[in-house]
Order: structure tokens, then C-alpha cells, then sequence
């Protein structure tokens, strides 16, 4: 497949296949927002929790797509995507996003998951990115404060994973039942880079460069483990953690996000010094890559590799590339009722049993593919 063709096929699953999902079927028109969830088998659930980070990836996507497409629907989705996560989400008392909210856009659960408020920025700036809009440019800003206020661990150097509503300690911080409670994550400090990079895109402030050049010191000497090449994934409070667990499709991610933020610092002397480290995140990723099962993982491996691709001009990583993208168009695609299945199964079927759209299940990670390659090639 040629650059030409992978871009302009990436284009018309974006367009046909997600976001015309979430656009014809995930709007609710009864209590604001976006439903919280269409199952497997593409049954809506009206009454199921509104999820932060959904929200916010829900936001990115719309935004993205006014930016880059330039048509008024996916504006007019972006805005309303906007107001419902700084209306319903954004805590007025304390600070920061709550976690979940109820069907009817009532507080769940309010604890503050340094997770979720870097993907509220992260939608916020696309939006400013989309429309130039100063006040959601000023919100995202305020996020960033209190991130920084409260979940920065300026003695051990990094962001703890989850407090109370109030910033206090809490026991559990885990994002989900599947992730160890750790209180340092390289989940989180991923997608604390992504936000900030897109923060500081907009809003060249530096104290938001310096936390980027933290942040990315962290991936060099924390979380990067130079004895197989992978990132490690949990920690306690003085970076002591299990080395035995890897997720090759973070790996591949980290590798182009790191390098992104590099180029929107504008720093090359340490883009140089890092480099090293994004190539040896994507070779190491290659065997367990194309085993993987999941959507993300599939969407993120094409544009790592086609990052990598135009890093170093190497063909294999072309290849890779191509790979993951033909494993999407047979497999993933559910071309009757739009979006991606989950996974595939063993036997090679649809899982039906995960959500198609859910607390998890966004429009970021495919969509994010679709926009990287359209403005890449």
C-alpha cells in the first residue's frame, strides 16, 4: 500500500466508520452529553455511567476532526462535547474532573484520577487547537494548576496516580480491576506527556516546558528499562516496582508521543539524546506487537511504525505498519454498524463480549490513527 492510498483509505474509515458512529448513535438528546455505552452487540445503554476520560476522548476526536476536516457538524459536536465535560465534569469546589457521573449527568464517583484530568486537557487545548476559543484555553490551563498543585510528588519526582475529591491520600488508585495499585504508573505519566504537549502547543508557558522535560526524564531513566528494551508499568512512591511485566502497544505509543513532545519542545539537543530511546521502545515492541488482540494496540502500532518509518527511513517498519493496518481493515472494522470491535477472539471472531463504545472504549485511539496518518502523508 502507498503512502497515497493508506492516507486517503484511513480518511473514509474516519469519517464512514467512527466518527459517523458516534455521531448518529452516541448523542444523547435527553440528558446532555454522550451516552455512556453501546455493548458488543450494538445495544444502547441509556442508563449506564458517564465516564471522565470518554468524555474527554469523545471532545478530542470532534475536535480534531473540525480542525483537521473543517466540516460544522464535528464543530458543532466538539462544542457540545465541550460545554457538557466543563459544565458536568469539572469539580467548581475543588478543582480537577470527577471520575463518573451517573446517566443523568449527577456526580458518581468523585475521586480525582490524575488520568483523567490530563485527557480533559488534552480535549480542551484541541478544541482552543479547533476554534481559538480563549476560555477553554483557560480552563485546561486551570487543570494543568492543579495537577500540579496536587498530584506532582516534587520529592520523588512524579505524578501520583489517584486522590480524593478534596487531593487527599486514598487507598485505591487503580484505573481499572486489571492494572496493580500502584502509585505511579507509566499509563498515566503517558498520557500527562500527551496533554501537556498539546498545553504547551498552544500555551508556551515554561512551566509547562519544564514539567514536559521532567516528565520526559522520567520515561528516559524511570520507566525505560534498557535490559529488554520495554517500559515498565507500576511503582510505588520511590519508583520500586516489578520488571517483569511489558505492554507493547504502550511501548509503541511512547515511542511517537515522546518524540512529538520533543518536536513541540523545540528542544533538540535532548530530541537527539531521546531518540535512541523511542527506536529501541519500537524494536523491542515488534515481537508482541502484531500478537496483541486489542483495537488500541493495533491503531497505535501504525502510527508508531510510520513514525519510525519517517525517523529513520528503515522498510521493515513500513511493513510493520502496513501489517497492523491490514489486520484492522479484516478484522476490526465493523462495517454494518460502524466503529471497531474490541478484539478478535481466538477462533478468529468478533468479541462481542466488550463493549463497541464504553467507560473504555473511545473514539481516540482509531480516530487519533485516521488524523495522524491524514496529516502525516
Amino acid at each position: 500500500m502507498t503512502p497515497y492510498e493508506l492516507k486517503h483509505s484511513a480518511q473514509d474509515v474516519l469519517v464512514n466508520n467512527i466518527l459517523r458512529f458516534w455521531s448518529e448513535r452516541m448523542v444523547d438528546k435527553e440528558h446532555g452529553g454522550f451516552y455512556g455505552r453501546i455493548d458488543g452487540h450494538n445495544i444502547l445503554h441509556p442508563e449506564a455511567e458517564k465516564g471522565a476520560v470518554l468524555n474527554a476522548r469523545i471532545l478530542w476526536t470532534f475536535a480534531s476532526a473540525a480542525r483537521i476536516l473543517h466540516r460544522m457538524p464535528y464543530r458543532i459536536l466538539a462544542a457540545r462535547a465541550k460545554d457538557y465535560l466543563i459544565t458536568r465534569f469539572i469539580d467548581p469546589q475543588y478543582g480537577g474532573v470527577y471520575w463518573s457521573l451517573n446517566a443523568d449527568g449527577t456526580p458518581l464517583d468523585t475521586k480525582k484520577q490524575t488520568y483523567a484530568i490530563a485527557f480533559a486537557i488534552y480535549g480542551l487545548t484541541e478544541y482552543y487547537r479547533a476554534t481559538g476559543d480563549q476560555e477553554t484555553l483557560d480552563i485546561a490551563i486551570r487543570l494543568f494548576e492543579d495537577i500540579e498543585a496536587h498530584a506532582f510528588d516534587a520529592v520523588n519526582v512524579g505524578y501520583i496516580e489517584a486522590l480524593t475529591r478534596d487531593w487527599q491520600p486514598i487507598a485505591d488508585m487503580r484505573l481499572s480491576e486489571s492494572d496493580e495499585n500502584g502509585s505511579r504508573t507509566m499509563n498515566t505519566h503517558l498520557h500527562v506527556l500527551e496533554a501537556y504537549t498539546n498545553l504547551y502547543r498552544v500555551y508556551k508557558d515554561e512551566r509547562v516546558a519544564r514539567q514536559l522535560r521532567v516528565l520526559i526524564s522520567i520515561f528516559v531513566n524511570r520507566l525505560f528499562n534498557p535490559s529488554n528494551g520495554h517500559l515498565d508499568l507500576f511503582f510505588n512512591d520511590q519508583w520500586q516496582g516489578r520488571r517483569d511485566k511489558t505492554s507493547p502497544g504502550h511501548d509503541i505509543e511512547a515511542a511517537w508521543l515522546l518524540r512529538e513532545a520533543l518536536e513541540v519542545l523545540g528542544d533538540k539537543d535532548l530530541l537527539q539524546q531521546t531518540l535512541p530511546v523511542c527506536r529501541r521502545l519500537a524494536v523491542a515492541a515488534r515481537d508482541g506487537i502484531l500478537k496483541e488482540t486489542q483495537w488500541w494496540c493495533y491503531a497505535e502500532a501504525v502510527v508508531g511504525y510510520v513514525d519510525q518509518y519517517q525517523d529513520i527511513r528503515d522498510t521493515h517498519h513500513w511493513l510493520m505498519a502496513e501489517k497492523a493496518y491490514a489486520f484492522i481493515q479484516s478484522n476490526l472494522l465493523d462495517r454494518e454498524h460502524g466503529e471497531w470491535y474490541w478484539s478478535v477472539l481466538p477462533d478468529g471472531t468478533p468479541d462481542r463480549d466488550n463493549d463497541k463504545a464504553g467507560f473504555w472504549k473511545c473514539p481516540y485511539h482509531n480516530s487519533r490513527m485516521c488524523f495522524e496518518l491524514i496529516e502525516r502523508l
